[in-house]
């Protein structure tokens, strides 16, 4: 697996017969991108949650860079919802809590994702019951005291109203993201899609998504108040991680 520059082996502990995944990073690529990679290092260095993939150390050669990881074994959560096609509403909010409370710390530690999205959420195991851990830093940036952050980045689909505005944003983004998580978890098709990026913007522009019907039909009130919450244009307005984690659903 690559990320946006690196690649992706397995490696094993010689001692302890433990195995981690390390990503390998050609300093080549780095020209230029060095603050990227050393902001994606100290983020990573500070967090420890059992939801977040952590990086248990790093080694450098004349040539390469290799973050060692912890690897996680049981795929992306977005192949999990093609091979179910949706899930229960027990089971999401499960998954959601989980990400809520791994986001939630990360907030608490000034730092925002950017980039939350089914493909970088991984389950620890091929379990069914297994966690779900959140990977994939690269694009996460600390928050400085009073910050707001105003570099487009994310995934379209993903990425809150602010951000396409290029608007200067916060936290909120993050939480519109799960919003669009639990959505896509509980219908198993995304709240906006278009062929065309500008009017799938616009649509995220005027956050317009609806709960269609038949596939929207069984799905609890509960559900469907929590994602409008999340899903909420005003970043002022959006549930934060703490009140998505207290509403009843």
């Amino acid at each position: 697996m690559s990320g946006a520059f690196s690649e992706v082996v397995l490696a094993e502990n010689r001692t302890t017969g433990k195995l981690f995944a390390v990503k390998c990073i050609p300093k080549k690529a780095l020209k230029g991108k060095e603050s990227s990679i050393e902001n994606e290092i100290a983020v990573l260095r500070k967090i420890k949650h059992e939801n977040i993939v952590a990086l248990e150390d790093i080694y450098e050669s004349p040539n390469h860079l290799y973050l060692v990881m912890q690897l996680v074994s049981g795929g992306e959560l977005f192949d999990r919802i093609v091979e179910k096609g949706f899930y229960t509403e027990k089971d999401a909010s499960t998954l959601i809590r989980q990400v809520l409370d791994a986001v939630y710390y990360l907030h608490r530690m000034g730092i925002v994702h950017r980039d939350l999205k089914p493909e970088n959420l991984l389950y620890y195991s091929q379990d069914e019951e297994s966690k779900i851990m959140i990977s994939d830093f690269g694009l996460s940036k600390m928050e400085g005291k009073g910050d707001v952050m105003s570099t487009a980045c994310g995934t379209p689909g993903y990425v809150a109203p602010e951000v396409l505005a290029q608007k200067p944003y916060s936290k909120a983004v993050d939480c519109w993201s799960i919003g669009v998580i639990a959505y896509i978890l509980l219908c198993g098709y995304p709240p906006f899609y278009d062929e065309n990026d500008s009017k799938l913007f616009e649509q995220i522009l005027k956050a317009e998504y609806e709960f269609d019907s038949p596939y929207w039909d069984d799905i609890s009130e509960s559900a469907k108040d929590f994602i409008r919450n999340l899903m909420e244009k005003d970043p002022n307005k959006r549930y934060t991680c703490e009140q998505a984690a207290r509403h009843p659903w």
